[in-house]
């Protein structure tokens, strides 16, 4: 989809882009040929400018060079081409206020899962992140990437797809597993772990030494990553309803591996009843 964008080019909007579409000029490639009839000479040299820069920066991998110029609701254009380079990406704290610390983080990148733990190998995540020049996440923009770079001190250049972002353009708002449900997403043993859970699973963990309640958060953090992959090619597919490409790039939805933590039903329950006041909020 991204050799048929061109609302990354300075200039051209949404709207001109379908003129562009609807006129005949369907991908870069096409530009040469019958891009400058369609707009002002001025406009047509600055188009085909733009777009052999574009060929330059596809060819080098170099998904920052789109992302800034996109706005976070159309970052669902890089996936298929940038999508052996990318992680899904969540983390899990311990939620308190003046010494939140990070407990657990997943990522997968469509073929291996990576987990990492605190007090064991969460230092090894600074590393392995820069294996992936994307990451995806719900509202990683506002949490978990700042959060990352506050608490390991590294700065993550990476380009950022933002789901909430995308998902809010389709109208469909609240947090991940609200944004889950609306789209046929089933959680299972987990339907009824949110954020705020994961922090006393965490905390069960660390008070009772309970393998169960690290083994249920560890499935609950992969969970998210999981079904990230799943949402954003759900979001991909319903965007390109609205281009004449809904066919020709219409992405198959994948094929989830097997987690390698399962969730404790036994724990969850016995945590909920002591907590019988625990709202049932979801975090973002």
């Amino acid at each position: 989809m991204l050799t048929n964008t061109f609302c990354h080019v300075p200039g051209i909007g949404i709207r001109e882009e379908q003129r562009l579409w609807s006129s005949g000029v369907q991908s870069w490639e096409m530009v040469g040929q019958t891009g400058a009839k369609l707009l002002p000479r001025i406009k047509a040299s600055a188009l085909a400018q733009a777009i052999e820069e574009s060929f330059h920066r596809l060819e080098a991998n170099d998904p920052n060079y789109f992302s800034n110029l996109l706005s976070p609701s159309q970052h669902w254009r890089l996936f298929p081409d940038f999508r052996h380079r990318l992680a899904y990406l969540d983390i899990e704290t311990t939620g308190l206020a003046y010494q939140d610390e990070i407990t657990t983080i997943a990522i997968y990148d469509g073929r291996s899962i990576r987990h990492y733990l605190n007090g064991v190998n969460l230092e090894e995540f600074k590393r392995d992140i820069m294996d992936y020049s994307m990451i995806v996440t719900y509202n990683g923009k506002c949490f978990d990437a700042p959060f990352i770079e506050r608490f390991f001190r590294i700065r993550l250049d990476h380009a950022h797809i933002d789901l909430r972002y995308i998902l809010k353009d389709l109208g469909y708002t609240g947090g991940l597993k609200a944004c889950e449900r609306r789209l046929g997403i089933d959680r299972s043993e987990l339907e009824d772990v949110d954020g705020y859970f994961a922090v006393l699973l965490w905390q069960d963990y660390q008070k009772n030494k309970n393998a169960k309640s690290l083994e249920t958060l560890l499935a609950y953090n992969i969970e998210d990553v999981l079904n990230l992959e799943t949402l954003l090619v759900k979001a991909y597919n319903m965007n390109l309803k609205e281009t004449p490409f809904s066919q020709s790039r219409r992405l198959e939805l994948p094929r989830r591996p097997a987690p390698p933590f399962e969730a404790d039903r036994k724990t969850i329950q016995r945590i909920r009843r002591e907590h019988p006041w625990m709202s049932r909020a979801r975090r973002y």
